[in-house]
């Protein structure tokens, strides 16, 4: 398994950061099962979103134009 780029493991470090904050902020939970779903959602989340961020090699090369048959290309005299 390749190791992550820097690009996804900050990818990923933000979400677990911004999601945490956020969910603990709309649920307002102060229980400590709670808590712990929420960070546990968040990490999972976080996991997810680093491991479909791009990594290296991600973009494929274009594919080689294909030769014109002989039949269909136009003599031109100069």
């Amino acid at each position: 398994m390749p190791r992550p780029t820097a690009a996804q493991l900050a990818y990923g470090s933000c979400t677990v950061i911004f999601s945490t904050l956020a969910m603990l902020l709309l649920s307002e939970t102060s229980s400590g099962i709670g808590i712990t779903v929420i960070a546990l959602a968040a990490l999972a989340l976080g996991l997810l979103v680093a491991l479909t961020a791009p990594g290296p090699g991600a973009r494929r090369a274009p594919a080689p134009a294909e030769p014109v048959p002989d039949e269909e290309r136009v003599a031109t005299s100069l």
